[in-house]
């Protein structure tokens, strides 16, 4: 069930976002910009003022689950960061799984080197909270000639027989960059697990170019158990621990970037 305050929410899920000015005058809390029952849980899209710290969060939920948040992109900006300095040559084809609030795949744009931005969602709520600039920090992601979003499931693609362009069967990148899950324990859905596996890495091993690159984030600190799934299938790897400051604990968090690479 969703509980919701609605004398503290301002819900504008039914259209674009209004002005400043036409909102209602309510004290509002947060106010939920968009939401959607989705087949893995209703998914929303909401905004607030942290008085404390004086700026707008924007957050993304999963039903009553906190998926990501404004406050908290050092790993998001560091899996595409590291994942691309990992790679040499120009004209770089690029998947980004999962496109969430855009921070990964802003800073992918943001490598020159990059002539192409394939970005696999599988929500086509998320797509759209871009394409109506709900999202002002993401302004020019939906817009870049670049980008292509496309509404696919990035598990399905990676597992099925044409791979993670619908429009170009057996299409290879030069890097993956993945941030869907919590974690390879840590699932959203029971249905990802597979891919955390040997086999399932071996079916995206097959979709990247000789030196490619697979990064993924995750929100726990290294896995034994999948460093050693990575090391069954790739060249090499490592994993990069990202230290950020919080602020609202006043101290230090940290994610995990898993970065592979194919044989040159």
């Amino acid at each position: 069930m969703r509980c919701v305050d609605v004398s503290r929410t301002v819900r504008h899920d039914a259209g674009p976002l209004p002005s400043t000015g036409s909102i209602p005058a309510v004290n509002a809390r947060f106010e939920e910009l968009a939401w959607r029952a989705t087949p893995i849980g209703e998914i929303s899209l909401r905004r607030r003022r942290d008085p404390r710290l004086d700026l707008e969060v924007y957050e993304v939920k999963l039903d009553d689950e906190f998926l990501m948040s404004s406050l908290f992109t050092a790993g998001e900006v560091e899996l595409a960061r590291l994942g691309l300095a990992s790679l040499v040559g120009e004209r770089l084809d690029v998947v980004v799984g999962g496109l969430g609030l855009g921070y990964t795949a802003r800073t992918a744009l943001q490598d020159d080197r990059v002539a192409s931005l394939l970005v696999v969602e599988a929500v086509e709520d998320v797509i759209d909270w871009h394409r109506r600039g709900l999202l002002p920090f993401a302004d020019g992601l939906a817009t870049d000639p670049r980008t292509r979003l496309v509404r696919a499931d990035f598990f399905a693609q990676v597992a099925g027989p044409d791979g993670l362009d619908p429009d170009d069967a057996g299409r290879r990148f030069h890097a993956v960059l993945l941030d869907v899950d919590h974690s390879p324990r840590h699932p959203l859905h029971p249905s990802h697990a597979a891919f955390y596996r040997p086999d399932g890495l071996r079916r995206l091993a097959r979709l990247l170019h000789p030196g490619g690159v697979f990064a993924l984030w995750s929100d726990d600190p290294p896995d034994p158990d999948f460093e050693a799934a990575l090391a069954a299938v790739f060249a090499n790897h490592r994993s990069q621990v990202v230290r950020f400051a919080n602020p609202l604990t006043g101290g230090e968090s940290t994610n995990t970037v898993y970065l592979a690479q194919t044989p040159a």
